[in-house]
């Protein structure tokens, strides 16, 4: 019989943990989380991890198998990811993948190309700008060399943009480029279940989830990394907020509609990469379980 992945995907705060647990509990398998937050040890409330109930229903790989201190490459990613699906399929023929990145969810079915190395004279420039220019300037750079980079990475992170904007530089081609490799043969299907909702429902959601952090210590969360702010793990929406909070560069108020408005629109960009891929089969939120197993259940079966 063929292997299967089913890779659960969507906007953040869409129901994609509750799914997952409900897909492997009834084809008896276990979940690759993919989820670029949830790796690191350190990233409990602010990452919105599958809690210990959770993860004792199901047993998941690829969460709190970092420090936020560690590098963790999506090259590394895809290599631990493969070896984890690999290991599952010799139990049983499905596996569960699932996260919000389109980007980490896709290096698992198109595999990743081999990233060029930069000029360190463009990224000495790029840094040059960034400090006498601003965060606006290199944002903008980035959309008129790289759009598909722009719609898709944290554009707050000043490093990831600089990174892009030097391997586009340095090679000629767009970083986003060599993140995919379209024709390469895994030895499993991918059924890729999506779930959705009308835009006001998932910022209500959105809502209501950062409300929730706040109740259940964010704060304090934030306050017990303060001495690795300036790492890219922390330099995330949720983390980066707070610590300013911390700084008293901002009201606990302020701070809380800043992470709901940096959230809303990481949301818009997830479903902007989403929209593009024509194989995702959707779901609206309210979904019938039995319905989305029917559904994968015929194209096994197919």
């Amino acid at each position: 019989m063929n292997k299967y992945l089913i890779s659960i995907l969507g906007p953040t705060a869409i129901g994609k943990t509750k799914l997952a647990i409900e897909l492997a509990e009834k084809y008896s398998t276990e979940i690759i989380s993919a989820d670029s937050r949830q790796f690191y040890s350190e990233l409990n409330i602010g990452a919105a991890k599958p809690s210990h109930k959770d993860l004792n229903k199901v047993k998941h790989h690829l969460i709190n198998n970092k420090s936020v201190i560690d590098n963790y490459s999506i090259g590394e990613f895809e290599r631990d990811a493969i070896e984890n699906i690999t290991k599952i399929h010799e139990k049983t023929d499905i596996a569960i993948l699932v996260g919000g990145s389109g980007l980490y969810l896709d290096v698992i079915n198109y595999g990743l190309d081999q990233i060029p190395k930069s000029d360190e004279n463009i990224r000495n420039i790029l840094n040059n700008e960034f400090k006498l220019k601003g965060l606006h300037h290199i944002q903008n750079e980035l959309k008129k060399k790289d759009l598909i980079s722009f719609n898709n990475i944290d554009l707050n992170n000043h490093r990831r943009i600089i990174r892009a904007l030097e391997v586009t530089i340095s090679s000629g081609k767009p970083y986003s480029s060599f993140l995919k490799k379209k024709n390469i043969k895994r030895n499993f299907k991918t059924i890729e279940i999506g779930l959705k909702d009308d835009r006001e429902l998932i910022y209500n959601r959105i809502n209501t989830r950062v409300d929730k952090m706040i109740e259940d210590g964010l704060v304090n969360e934030v306050n017990g990394l303060v001495q690795h702010k300036e790492l890219n793990s922390l330099n995330t929406i949720g983390y980066k907020e707070v610590f300013k909070y911390l700084d008293g560069k901002s009201d606990l108020e302020n701070t809380i509609n800043e992470i709901k408005k940096n959230t809303r629109r990481f949301a818009k960009r997830q479903m902007t990469w989403f929209n593009s891929n024509n194989n995702i089969i959707w779901f609206k939120v309210n979904y019938k379980i039995e319905d989305i197993v029917k559904c994968i259940d015929d194209l096994i079966s197919y």
